[in-house]
């Protein structure tokens, strides 16, 4: 049984518990507005998700970052850096750069996308692996931004004159726009539609 069914609403500031009554209301301890689910909460994931992908083209097109050595060097894309990363001896780095910039953000692109076709179509994942799937790409993104900060990092720390630089590029700030845009759609998907859903009830968009 859920608890609208047993006539509670849970507030979404406060998580105090209410009985659920009439008309509008209100927490009775912080004034909060209650809603038996967020509103539109799919259609606002949806949107935020769209942005997101748009994007993450002008992410992976745009350079990332040049990498100059000896006063020559041209700019890279996510992928490109990676390579210059690896010709440059800094293989660990790159493996983080590639993780954090091309599986992560990827992962999280599908995952959420999966997630609301799954909730809206009443098929593909059961209601125990869209929960496993909700909590995975809610932990996986703390580590969206790690590559931003490897790279702001680097280019403060890799600065040698003519000898060795690393400059961000333009594709980083589409990059990081792409991980403030899903992380916004995850905490917009309102998780319980997953067990209305199951249960047979009309999910809330």
């Amino acid at each position: 049984m859920r608890a609208l069914d047993a006539g509670i609403l849970v507030c979404a500031e406060c998580h105090q518990l209410n009985r659920a009554g009439a008309g509008r209301q209100r927490c009775r301890r912080c004034g909060a507005a209650l809603h038996a689910r967020r509103p539109h909460s799919i259609a606002r994931t949806w949107a935020l998700l769209l942005i997101a992908f748009l994007l993450y083209i002008p992410a992976n097109l745009l350079p990332m970052m040049t990498v100059n050595r000896f006063g020559q060097g041209s700019p890279s894309t996510i992928i490109g850096g990676v390579f210059e990363l690896i010709d440059a001896g800094l293989a660990p780095i790159a493996a983080v750069v590639f993780v954090a910039s091309i599986l992560v953000p990827t992962f999280k692109l599908i995952g959420i996308a999966l997630l609301l076709y799954s909730v809206q179509r009443h098929q593909l994942l059961s209601a125990r692996q869209r929960i496993l799937m909700f909590r995975f790409i809610e932990w996986i993104g703390r580590w969206s931004m790690l590559d931003i900060f490897v790279i702001a990092i680097l280019v403060a720390m890799v600065s040698f004159g003519n000898l060795a630089s690393i400059e961000g590029g333009v594709g980083a700030m589409a990059f990081a726009a792409v991980v403030v845009l899903t992380m916004l759609a995850a905490l917009a998907f309102d998780p319980r539609l997953i067990w209305d859903n199951t249960e047979a009830h009309p999910a809330h968009d």
